[in-house]
């Protein structure tokens, strides 16, 4: 009666072991001793099958699985003989009104039930505690006798509308990866009404799927810190949405339920920058596409004028020729690292039937990057395609309409641009009048920077008689507001005269005031410097003694020493433009991070932030979508000069 209960479960499990090998199944089943650290996730794992292969046979694995128990195998997913076997049944439920002091363990001991048969059966203590008062429900049990093998493991299941396998797998309460284990035929896509394999577990375990929540995948490596980095929530917040967390621990492809609008508060931490030239590891030959929209077929190689005069007024053709020179650079750069490349080159003509035309007569499933198309209804098309064969699909210089699972968004948001002005204002503690000027237009942006800075004042564009935007405001709607020492002033708008007009009245009010000899400092910013701060009626002047500030993609290269610049110069006798550079840094960081590590994929993890000449790459992933660059530089006017604003 006194036996310890560890040792009551080691002798069990022996003597099942027995029995099986005795019975003539020794050829369906092994035997496994548990070591320290292991779990049934490792153990089945290392035997090739599932856990619920495993539960089915020691079902005490599921509670307390301890070092050096013994428990059984199986060799396969499915017996020969079906076995008899014993199975607790739910046959009626008592009622129980929660007294002062009791605990869920005290009300489990005191029915003979397990603290987790009082859960499954009042799912709301799953996150809530147990309070005084609670009326709760305690499961009674039957025992019957029923016949089982191990193909019981396992179901049939039809895919339902909307279903993927993110969604199967949360259901089930498995990882991506188990699921594809299942399944080893199944495509990338799943149809409707399709049969696969899911775990056979009782429909009350089954997770249902809540429209009001959002559903993470959990990424390869990723730990609790990392996951509330990037979804806010710590670690008490995740398991309390999801209880197997407490039972599995962390897995990559675990489908995680989250808040809807977790992970919409964009990562700006600040990261050590990498230096991928010291992690390479993976030498294998690199195949890229490109695809550029060079319209080489209007193009008559029999005439230099005409074949020059396409190129003055081709936009596409010249954007793209210099690209492709800046892609050529980083290919040779590269080979001098050991990387070896194979780069096939597609003109798409800029059309989406060209671009159909390619996808449909090529193969691109062991591409390991494709780098464009340009324009975003070609690259959508591509993307879209590319999908099924998990290609990776960069978008070098326009913003996809849809972030699917194999695109790389390389340019950072307009979103993600205002954030780090807002937050770069905001580590300076020191003093200040804030103003922000903006136009009818760029009202919610306006609002926006007055959340951010409640003491700000809001000056709006005057409106001519009509009520219409007469884009421009007086000396005297701004010369009250600008006092003594520091004032930032952000200005939102896209129309060149409203800038002409802003920056000629700041600059005229910034400095030294004459008549009560206070002197005025006037910083101007924007959170998104479009071509209306460009135009020829701006002056230069202007912004420079204002010290603009704003967010950039790209910053200017400055040193006349840069080896890239110099080898360019010689190679094409002209200065590199930003297309030509911009195809260097794009090109040379796909395959940097594709001779780190496995694939693309793997090597775009948010920690990993690189730099080149004029761009830098940190990519951090969608919920349920593909990868977007979270890294961009803030800029200012110096003396003339265009310099980076350290953050």
């Amino acid at each position: 009666m006194g036996i310890d209960i560890h040792m009551k479960k080691l002798v069990i499990g022996l003597v099942l072991v027995v029995f099986c090998f005795t019975s003539g199944l020794a050829q369906n089943y092994r035997t496994h001793k548990v070591q320290v650290g292991e779990t049934i996730e490792s153990i089945a794992k290392n035997y090739m099958v599932t856990p619920f292969d495993i539960y089915a046979l020691n079902p005490d694995a599921k509670v307390d699985l301890q070092p050096n128990t013994v428990i059984i195998i199986p060799k396969s997913r499915v017996a020969q003989n079906p076995t008899e076997v014993e199975e607790q049944l739910v046959s009626g439920f008592r009622k129980h009104k929660v007294k002062r002091k009791e605990t869920l363990y005290s009300i489990a001991k005191k029915y003979n039930v397990t603290v987790e048969d009082i859960k499954r059966h009042n799912k709301r203590l799953y996150s809530e505690n147990l309070r005084k008062g609670d009326r709760i429900q305690i499961p009674q049990f039957k025992t019957v006798v029923v016949k089982n093998n191990l193909e019981n493991t396992i179901k049939k299941y039809l895919v339902q509308p909307k279903e993927g396998k993110w969604r199967i797998a949360y259901k089930f309460g498995i990882t991506i990866d188990e699921l594809q284990d299942l399944n080893p035929g199944m495509g990338e896509t799943l149809q409707v009404g399709e049969e696969i394999n899911v775990p056979n577990i009782a429909d009350n375990e089954i997770n249902s799927f809540d429209e009001d929540y959002g559903y993470y995948t959990v990424l390869p490596k990723e730990g609790f810190y990392r996951l509330q980095l990037k979804l806010g929530l710590s670690q008490e917040a995740l398991e309390k949405l999801n209880p197997q967390l407490k039972e599995k621990g962390l897995l990559a492809g675990m489908v995680l339920k989250v808040p809807k609008d977790a992970g919409n508060d964009l990562m700006l931490e600040s990261v050590e920058q990498t230096s991928l030239r010291n992690n390479l590891s993976n030498f294998r030959k690199k195949k890229l596409a490109v695809m550029l929209p060079f319209r080489l077929h209007r193009v008559d190689l029999d005439s230099i004028r005409e074949a020059k005069d396409i190129l003055q007024k081709d936009s596409y053709m010249s954007v793209s020729l210099d690209f492709h020179s800046g892609v050529l650079m980083a290919l040779d750069s590269a080979k001098q690292l050991g990387i070896s490349t194979q780069l096939d080159v597609f003109d798409t003509r800029a059309r989406i039937s060209e671009v159909s035309k390619i996808l449909s007569s090529n193969n691109f499933s062991d591409y390991d990057a494709v780098i464009g198309p340009f324009t975003s209804d070609n690259f959508d098309r591509t993307a879209e395609v590319l999908k099924g064969d998990n290609v990776p699909v960069i978008a070098a210089v326009t913003m996809p309409k849809k972030l699917y699972s194999n695109v790389y968004q390389t340019i950072p948001s307009d979103e993600y641009l205002r954030r780090i002005m807002i937050n770069y204002v905001k580590r300076d503690s020191s003093a200040r009048k804030m103003i922000i000027i903006a136009d009818s237009g760029h009202k919610a942006v306006s609002d926006e920077l007055k959340r951010e800075f409640p003491s700000a004042k809001q000056i709006f564009s005057r409106k001519n008689k009509k009520g219409v935007e007469a884009n421009y405001i007086l000396i005297s709607d701004i010369e009250t507001e600008i006092n003594e020492g520091v004032n930032v002033v952000f200005l939102e708008t896209s129309n060149e005269g409203f800038v002409s007009n802003v920056t000629s009245m700041l600059s005229a009010l910034n400095g030294l005031d004459t008549e009560t000899n206070k002197r005025r400092e006037i910083i101007l910013m924007t959170t998104n410097k479009n071509k209306a701060f460009e135009n020829t009626n701006v002056s230069n002047y202007d912004l420079s003694s204002l010290k603009f500030h704003y967010p950039s993609v790209n910053r200017a290269y400055l040193d006349s020493n840069n080896s890239f610049v110099e080898n360019y110069e010689r190679i094409y006798n002209s200065a590199p433009n930003k297309y030509a550079v911009r195809g260097f840094d794009l090109t040379m960081d796909i395959l940097l991070r594709l001779a780190s590590e496995e694939d693309l994929y793997k090597a775009s993890n948010n920690d990993i932030e690189t730099e080149y000449i004029e761009n830098k790459f940190r990519y951090s992933k969608k919920l349920f979508g593909g990868y977007y660059n979270e890294s961009a530089y803030i800029i200012k006017f110096d003396d003339l000069k265009i310099v980076e604003v350290k953050q």
